[in-house]
């Protein structure tokens, strides 16, 4: 009888399991779920619950765990499948010789590993994260950590909300136009539309966001060197990655958006954490081999520039391994966050980019990732 598969679906920067009907996995759970039972593979799939922004080190410590309580009683193959710094807390979790918490026995689940694939994953790092180190830049994420709650949960922001949010980004560059109380007022004019106990869950996801960033260094591309230099890979794993590329703002995107003023003023939000992750130095972008080169040309037509990026991450920063996919997409695309509310259950956009990305790529996408973790496996 052939062993069971474990498969772990690891979140990304910021990211939650669920905060009630909230599911940052859904989608790709959903899909993966179907289309393992209808190629008749045994699986269990799991949703990895991460500290949203604490290091690497202790998010993998979280991986961990739940590979612990939920494949600890047989010996079958593990695949990590792990969006944005999910996929670097994959690639720590099976290097050899790792070292978490004192006390951790990471190698006898390390030596089950079979794939890890990697969406969207900064692998040689991301501006945006130094541009999260400043104080300015911590506002505004505990602000989009928020808006991300938000929007999965109704659907769109207030207007009011939007309106000043977009002028506080528009003027972000002019520091003497910039006042801490409007940012903290947004905040808490957010947290008031949620019940008493969503609040609460939200405020606690919101409050470990605020008590341990000590993912951010980690993720600039100096940050990322380091790490860098420390993890190798694993033999006999194979490493994928899916890559995505988001169109730079302009007036075609915005168009794209539509004339509704919520959308506009999503777009002005988008295009403000565009132009800080397009600060890559040169030296940070990796060299691809020739079979990675091939697979983006062939994707997008030539190969990304050096400021080509998904809206958080530069697009070349997250090829590892074989290239699976290379879509147009912004950073939470891939996994099922665009806009196409027919869909049941509807996928709900929570930053709008143009991308253009809909249900037919991301069902392409999430075909090629389950070839892949399955490929050695008899069809």
């Amino acid at each position: 009888m052939p062993a069971k598969h474990h498969i772990y679906l690891v979140p990304g920067f910021f990211g939650f399991i669920n905060l009630g009907e909230l599911i940052y996995f859904g989608h790709a759970y959903d899909y993966l779920k179907a289309e393992l039972a209808r190629r008749g593979v045994d699986a269990e799939v799991v949703i990895v619950l991460s500290h949203p922004t604490a290091s690497i080190r202790t998010r993998t410590a979280d991986l961990l765990k739940a590979v612990k309580d939920t494949a600890g009683g047989d010996d079958g193959p593990i695949h990590l499948i792990g969006h944005s710094t999910g996929g670097l807390d994959s690639r720590l979790f099976v290097s050899p010789g790792a070292q978490l918490t004192q006390g951790l026995e990471l190698e006898p689940f390390a030596q089950r590993v079979r794939s890890v694939v990697t969406v969207s994953t900064p692998h040689a790092g991301t501006p945006l994260a130094t541009f999260f180190m400043g104080l300015f830049g911590q506002k505004i994420l505990k602000l989009l950590s928020l808006f991300t709650v938000y929007v999965l949960r109704f659907g769109r922001l207030p207007l009011r909300v939007v309106f000043r949010f977009g002028h506080v980004l528009v003027r972000a560059d002019d520091t003497l136009g910039w006042k801490p109380t409007l940012v903290d007022q947004l905040y808490d004019q957010l947290l008031g539309d949620f019940s008493s106990e969503r609040r609460d869950a939200v405020a606690k996801f919101l409050s470990d966001v605020g008590n341990d960033t000590s993912l951010i260094p980690q993720l600039t591309p100096e940050g990322i060197d380091l790490f860098n230099a420390s993890t190798v890979d694993r033999p006999g794993v194979r490493y994928g990655s899916v890559v995505t590329q988001s169109r730079p703002p302009s007036l075609r995107t915005r168009m794209s958006a539509g004339l509704d003023p919520y959308a506009q003023l999503t777009h002005t939000i988008y295009a403000f954490v565009y132009g800080q992750t397009q600060r890559m130095p040169l030296t940070a972008i990796p060299p691809h081999t020739p079979a990675q080169t091939a697979a983006l040309v062939q994707a997008y037509g030539a190969l990304p520039g050096p400021t080509a990026c998904d809206g958080i991450v530069p697009t070349r920063s997250q090829v590892y391994g074989r290239v699976l996919a290379a879509v147009r997409a912004d950073h939470l695309d891939a996994i099922g966050h665009f806009d196409q509310p027919a869909h049941q259950p509807p996928h709900v956009d929570w930053l709008i980019s143009g991308s253009g990305f809909r249900r037919p790529q991301f069902e392409s996408t999430w075909k090629s990732i389950t070839d892949f973790i399955m490929e050695d496996e008899p069809r």
